[in-house]
């Protein structure tokens, strides 16, 4: 288990974050301006390769995909139209390759981890107590970064939790304000009396703990398990320079302390979708995360991440092995007209 004994040394840990790569970046855009293209005429492919290469070499070694699987017990207030024993069926599922993400790792070229974190034991209701212990919460986070394999390259997060769309909503309500109605969604298939018995709870919820705790007690007060464990996992990410492709609202919700204890804290990362879930939009534009994919998904699982895995390899592709002006005895138009 990681070394954080205490929430002040996590909260050393997410501020000791490295740095952007200022070489390699104008390394990069000098390679942009030579290839056989209009400049910027790839968009945001163009992009991708800077984000990715700005972390480590413009090579994909070995991709993973971590799902984090975990229990909540606000559960109790009806929030779901699910039981719990869902949440352990699926990991099963997951580990015999009948779920989709199975399937869309196998087209990513990706390794698969599912990761059951706290032992799949319910996290408190939130709406009665904190959602995790100190130590619980601790555990959770140090699951999370410990999970990271070794080698990876590209690191694409997804989650499995009955109920925990009811805790990523809290989370945002609590980061970004706003009430229950304004962030709960349908989730996985609540009718309009579910949606409001899930806004009635981030509402009680709200009024319980408040919005006055610094970034990692709102973490611990209003998530659970596996929202803990994936805030680890991208932390870790960040101190091994690793890219992460974020999946949805859950994923989102979960790394937004990093973000709060510091503004550069989601720099490695990539919205890989706008999941269909109510508040996703919201809560991606208030972290500043742009969505590399919009197909209105809202499954789960890490779906979008692994999707937009093929992105980043044609993006990486394109830039290390298109022909430059040079090779092909093209002159360059834009080098004409300047020098003109």
């Amino acid at each position: 288990m990681s070394p954080f004994p205490s929430l002040s040394a996590l909260h050393s840990a997410c501020l000791a974050l490295p740095a952007p790569d200022d070489a390699a970046l104008a390394a990069i855009r000098a390679r942009e301006a030579v290839l056989t293209k209009p400049a910027g005429s790839l968009g945001q492919l163009e992009e991708i390769v800077a984000w990715y290469g700005a972390w480590r070499p413009l090579v994909l070694t070995q991709v993973d995909i971590c799902i984090f699987a975990g229990n909540h017990g606000v559960l109790a207030q009806n929030v779901s139209s699910w039981p719990a024993s869902v949440t352990a069926a699926m990991v099963e599922n997951f580990e015999q390759g009948g779920a989709a993400i199975n399937h869309l790792a196998q087209v990513a070229g990706a390794g698969l981890h599912v990761v059951p974190v706290g032992a799949l034991a319910p996290s408190a209701d939130l709406t009665e107590a904190p959602a995790l212990t100190v130590a619980q919460f601790l555990e959770a986070v140090s699951t999370g970064y410990d999970a990271v394999p070794q080698g990876c390259s590209l690191l694409a997060l997804g989650e499995m939790g009955v109920g925990n769309t009811t805790a990523a909503a809290a989370m945002a309500a609590a980061f970004f304000g706003e009430d229950g109605r304004y962030w709960a969604g349908r989730g996985a298939g609540l009718d309009g009396q579910g949606v409001a018995r899930k806004a009635r709870a981030i509402d009680k919820a709200l009024a319980l703990h408040g919005r006055n705790h610094a970034p990692l007690d709102l973490a611990r007060l209003y998530g659970g398990w596996e929202l803990a464990a994936l805030m680890g996992a991208t932390l870790a990410a960040r101190h091994r320079r690793i890219p992460v492709l974020l999946d949805g609202f859950v994923v989102t919700a979960a790394v937004a302390p990093l973000a709060a204890v510091t503004v550069t804290g989601l720099a490695h990362t990539r919205l890989a979708h706008r999941s269909h879930e109510q508040g996703h939009h919201q809560l991606a534009s208030r972290l500043g995360l742009n969505p590399l994919l919009d197909l209105q998904l809202r499954l789960g699982e890490g779906s979008g991440a692994a999707l937009a895995v093929p992105l980043v390899r044609a993006a990486l592709a394109c830039h290390n092995g298109m022909a430059s002006f040079a090779d092909v005895a093209i002159d360059d138009k834009n080098e004409r007209i300047n020098n003109s």
